[in-house]
């Protein structure tokens, strides 16, 4: 019988992809996986600390207890924190670990780390790519640097699918970045024009008339999606975009929409805190637009 690698794994940040990819990650029966979040001190942290309990992953004391003798770190914090993290963990790194920088910053951010980094980890540069929902530690992952086919055939291993681009920092996370922009960018696109639509009392001719110029998409349903998706997680995505900003700025472009998508998405993650939006996003297209038409009525 083939012995599996079975990597010792440490987590700085345990929030909702942390939490995901440890918990497909030990079923895959990783046994060794530490977590370390800067709010596990605190109230609001214990909702974190519970999940690793559920999973078996163990909740370290500190960024240091939770890389001493790791084998891989994956660094899964809010985009604003991606360079405060791995300066939290760079003189207790020993061994010569991977370190897997999951957060969505820019090429730049990416390359500063790497640099902080060098000679105390193997710094892998990874973009995910698609919601890390429902598929955890599955979700397609593009990856490069001067690490990433070296690391390709454990991360495989774990059943984690990647696409390895080429051997420099800052190639994945240039994919990434630069696809938010007309991702992220479609999504405020939709709530404005939906949002309108559904003030003016022609949400459905609308909604017909785009199939005249986009037949193959789904409107109800794209539109729907978009919106929801901007509710539950607009702040994280504002926080992305205006990493985006800074990736069109590392090329001399001028981020024009991606600052207009900045503020739509920031204001769209306050009002989707609100009770009766929150309530709305399971109720479908119509009721979520009208529920965000009279939140944003009230904050106006």
């Amino acid at each position: 019988m083939v012995q599996r690698n079975t990597p010792r794994i440490s987590f700085i940040g345990f929030g909702e992809a942390g939490q995901a990819i440890a918990s497909g990650l030990r079923e895959e029966g990783i046994e060794r996986i530490a977590a370390w979040d800067i709010l596990f001190p605190v109230p609001e942290g214990a909702r974190l600390l519970a999940a690793g309990a559920q999973m078996g992953v163990r909740c370290a004391s500190s960024a240091t207890d939770a890389v001493r003798d790791t084998d891989l770190v994956i660094s899964a914090v809010t985009a604003s924190s991606s360079l405060e993290a791995a300066r939290s963990v760079e003189p207790h790194l020993s061994g010569n670990p991977y370190y897997l920088d999951i957060n969505s910053v820019s090429p730049g951010r990416k390359q500063e780390t790497a640099k902080l980094l060098d000679g105390k980890a193997r710094y892998v540069d990874v973009a995910v790519i698609a919601p890390i929902h429902p598929k955890r530690h599955r979700t397609p992952l593009l990856i490069s640097g001067p690490h990433a086919e070296a690391i390709s055939p454990l991360l495989r291993e774990l059943e984690m699918q990647l696409t390895v681009i080429d051997d420099k920092v800052g190639s994945a996370a240039a994919i990434k970045m630069i696809r938010s922009v007309m991702i992220k960018g479609i999504e405020a696109l939709t709530l404005e024009c939906f949002l309108a639509a559904s003030r003016a009392n022609v949400l459905d001719a609308v909604t017909v008339s785009l199939k005249n110029n986009y037949p193959g998409v789904d409107w109800p349903a794209m539109s729907e999606y978009n919106v929801e998706r901007m509710a539950s997680h607009g702040e994280r995505r504002a926080a992305e975009m205006e990493e985006s900003a800074a990736t069109l700025r590392e090329l001399g472009l001028e981020p024009l929409m991606v600052e207009a998508t900045v503020k739509r998405q920031r204001e769209m993650g306050a009002i989707g805190k609100e009770e009766k939006v929150r309530a709305s996003l399971t109720e479908g297209r119509n009721a979520m637009l009208a529920a965000i038409s009279a939140a944003k009525k009230n904050k106006d």
